[in-house]
């Protein structure tokens, strides 16, 4: 049998299609709970039956301070934290310290899986340690059906509707192989696995979420930045008792409002970031480094500052700052989702196609792109968190693809630019070389 890597390039997990893990790993279940008796038993009687080599899965439940007692099957193991409030994150991270298995298959209590659930959701992190994969989530009405009847047989006659945006959205990305920055929002934690490589990496769960909703995809996102591979498995299905997040009792504007503010400051690609205000970290750094004459470095920094406001710039240690700006700094490099280095200075013109490298960039299979301008000098590299991580982990660059780009809009200049015809928006290129 050939050898194979551990990774794929960019997000391509259908190079994987067919392939089973030899040897099958360990798998922890991690099923969150709070004082729902009924449906944890429906989950843990689901679990029970289900297709993996029972030798090689354990199934810990993680209790959020429900009250009284909580009734586990044998070889069931449950740790419990107390009632301080919604502290789902800590109830997931708290299961994860509890298991010993390779691989983590996250679940709900209230969300049973049918029989070959865990077998179909961990394939691909068994294969590849950065991969998190996501399952479909059906609902159904439960009421009146005992813990014990068979999946999904049960739910014959009770389906209820499924959330089109989401089914839509895996229907569009071709469940997920198209993946880009935003796909964190089709990650649920409640059928989710990962590798406890790629887990214990970043992290876990951020607890400070303490409000329903929002610490999977955070985690999610978080995931995706450190190069992780997204998977949509949609015939690994498990069964939600009742209705989808839109339909519950007690969802609201005002929730979904809360939550896409607490995601907003952690978060800043487009789409999910302030559009006026600044995120907490930068989605762009430009890097500077040497030492360019000042109406070059000028020149470089406004007008890279125009194309991106809300990019961070970073100058070599000593390099007088060539105006104030809290956006421009000196020192070591924020950790921002796309990197630019400008090996030397340039000034942009028309920032459309650099805006549109940068937002792209590691959404496919490349990670790196050296740019020049139309006259072929190298102007700099583009390159993203995706594939840095994936090169500090493997300790190759294959993972990703690099690429080589004309950037059009986009020129470099000589030591004495005519900053006025800058300023004043009258000059062409010629007027800064």
């Amino acid at each position: 049998m050939t050898p194979r890597e551990p990774w794929v390039v960019g997000n391509a997990w259908d190079a994987l299609d067919g392939v089973s893990p030899e040897p099958i790993p360990r798998v922890s279940v991690i099923v969150a709970h709070f004082d729902q008796p009924a449906e944890l038993a429906r989950t843990l009687h689901a679990l029970a039956l289900q297709d993996y080599p029972a030798d090689l899965m354990e199934v810990i439940v993680a209790d959020d301070g429900s009250p009284g007692e909580i009734a586990v099957p044998s070889g069931v193991r449950l740790v419990r934290q107390d009632d301080r409030g919604f502290r789902l994150a800590a109830a997931r991270n708290l299961g994860v310290r509890a298991g010993t298995g390779e691989v983590l298959c996250f679940l709900d209590a209230d969300t049973a899986p049918e029989p070959a659930y865990v077998r179909r959701l961990t394939r691909l992190p068994a294969l590849l340690p950065e991969a998190v994969t996501v399952g479909r989530r059906r609902h159904a009405d439960f009421a009146g059906i005992a813990a014990d009847a068979p999946l999904p047989a049960a739910t014959a006659g009770r389906e209820l509707p499924e959330p089109a945006w989401l089914r839509d959205a895996y229907a569009q990305c071709r469940n997920l192989l198209d993946a880009d920055d935003r796909s964190y929002r089709f990650v649920i934690g409640a059928v989710m696995a990962c590798s406890r490589r790629l887990y214990d990496e970043i992290g876990g769960f951020d607890e400070r979420f303490t409000a329903y909703g929002g610490e999977d995809w955070e985690f999610a996102h978080r995931a995706w930045q450190a190069g992780a591979v997204f998977a949509h498995e949609p015939d690994a299905v498990a069964w939600h008792d009742g209705p989808e997040w839109s339909g519950r009792e007690g969802s609201s504007i005002q929730r979904a409002n809360a939550q896409s503010m607490r995601l907003a400051r952690d978060i800043p690609v487009r789409g999910s970031a302030p559009r006026g205000l600044l995120p907490t970290a930068p989605d762009l750094v430009v890097q500077v480094p040497g030492s360019f004459s000042p109406a070059a470095l000028f020149l470089t920094v406004d007008s890279v500052l125009a194309a991106f406001p809300r990019a961070q710039v970073v100058l070599d240690d000593g390099v007088e700052i060539p105006f104030p700006d809290p956006r421009v700094s000196s020192g070591p490099l924020p950790d921002a989702r796309v990197t630019l280095r400008l090996d030397r200075p340039v000034v942009v013109t028309d920032p459309a196609q650099l805006v549109d490298l940068v937002d792209r960039l590691a959404t496919g299979d490349v990670g790196t792109v050296h740019l020049a301008d139309d006259a072929g000098t190298h102007l700099g590299v583009l390159r993203s968190r995706r594939a840095t991580r994936r090169a500090e982990r493997w300790g190759t660059e294959a993972a990703f693809r690099a690429a080589s780009v004309v950037a059009s809009g986009v020129s470099a200049v000589g030591d004495d630019p005519r900053i006025e015809a800058w300023v004043g928006g009258w000059g062409g290129p010629d007027s800064f070389r």
